[in-house]
């Protein structure tokens, strides 16, 4: 059969670990010597036309109709993608075309319409399996035994005392997802918070929150992009972006700190939590056509380069990379616990697309190469801050 011979020619060339697959007709090869790590169950043939353009976006997309599953580990697999790129990598342009616009940046109107595609899918479908909180993001775990709403609040209030937040205070959250960090930023710093967010799922339930916890004129949330908050002129003691950084395009990035520049006064610290990668590589063509469009992970020294550009002095450096396999791990429980409740609201290919997405970003994590960092930085020399990070842990 071509498919098979195809298949079997690809698996070959993989180095580094050690597979099985389960052919549709019923035959198994191993590849790679030694026990395998985890086994692919094909139950149909693939389209080889598709995987030879761009096998990742193929096999996501086989994944999705049922035509594979895997069982073994995860994380093998991540490596074994992360190790080889060449055999894996798009062949045809699939992925160029999807990058494009990328690279001559992304206008507003379509930021919002990547935006929406992600968070708008219903506040219901996320209260399934996140945290009270409603955090979209890597939690911070003190021990491997959290809960996940403890490990939500915990990195909620890791970042707001990196951030030296004083009574009375502007904090601004760019990207502020459902608003948790502004209100306990309110409540337990006093400070006066702006959320800015382009989901209208997310600035509904925000403002929900709000005016059911009293924080009125005390907390505000606005349906707008960065950009279109800094023509107003305002200006910010300090200012956080947890996780929305990856949703900026790579060509936005020097507007991105430009536009944190211009909010944040003199002084005034900023916080950015994005995904990293180590290196400089393009987000692969089924995740931006699935999951993120218009996304883009950058890498550490990436973003760490671009802090000079607007004069922000970095001050402190955290990999939370085992933290965020830990977080992605109660988001697949919570998923799974409740994926009849999704199946029958959104079909069995999307279960299959969010299970991949999810379990595939945990192995990510853990052995694919991604990490997710903190940068802390100031605007400008500032010298009445700590001399030592004990605070952090008071």
């Amino acid at each position: 059969m071509i498919e098979k011979k195809a298949l079997d020619t690809m698996f070959r060339r993989v180095k580094g670990g050690a597979f099985a697959v389960n052919y549709w007709d019923g035959s198994s090869m191993n590849y790679g010597g030694g026990p395998p790590a985890f086994t692919l169950a094909f139950y149909k043939r693939p389209g080889m036309k598709a995987v030879a353009e761009d096998p990742v976006l193929a096999f996501g997309e086989a994944y999705m109709d049922g035509v594979w599953d895997l069982s073994g580990e995860w994380e093998a697999v991540a490596g074994l993608l992360d190790r080889n790129k060449g055999v894996f990598g798009e062949r045809n342009g699939v992925l160029h075309r999807l990058q494009d616009r990328l690279r001559k940046g992304t206008p507003i109107a379509q930021q919002k319409k990547d935006i929406r595609h992600h968070y708008d899918l219903g506040n219901d479908f996320y209260s399934l399996w996140l945290d009270e909180t409603l955090s979209y993001s890597c939690g911070y775990f003190e021990q491997e035994t959290d809960t996940l709403y403890q490990a939500q609040v915990q990195k909620i209030d890791h970042i707001l005392k990196k951030l030296l937040l004083k009574p009375g205070e502007t904090l601004l959250d760019i990207g502020s997802g459902w608003g948790w960090l502004i209100i306990r930023a309110a409540q337990e710093y006093g400070v006066n918070g702006l959320g800015i967010t382009l989901s209208e799922e997310q600035y509904k339930a925000t403002r929900e929150r709000v005016q059911e916890l009293g924080l009125t004129g005390r907390v505000e949330v606005e349906l707008i992009d960065y950009r279109e908050l800094a023509a107003t002129g305002r200006t910010f003691d300090k200012i956080v972006s947890v996780g929305m950084f990856e949703h900026v395009g790579q060509a936005n990035y020097p507007q991105f700190m430009a536009v944190q520049a211009s909010l944040l006064k003199t002084g005034g610290l900023g916080m950015l939590h994005t995904i990293t990668h180590l290196t400089e590589a393009p987000v692969n063509a089924w995740t931006l056509k699935y999951i993120f469009p218009g996304g883009h992970i950058p890498s550490l020294r990436e973003v760490v380069g671009l802090l000079p550009e607007a004069n922000f002095h970095l001050l402190d450096l955290e990999s939370l990379r085992q933290h965020y396999a830990l977080t992605l791990d109660r988001w697949v429980e919570g998923f799974e616990q409740h994926v009849d409740q999704v199946r029958e609201k959104y079909g069995e290919r999307f279960v299959r697309m969010w299970r991949l997405y999810l379990r595939a970003s945990a192995a990510g994590f853990r052995s694919g190469g991604l990490d997710v960092h903190q940068l802390l930085f100031s605007k400008g020399i500032n010298n009445d801050l700590p001399l030592t990070r004990r605070h952090l842990y008071n």
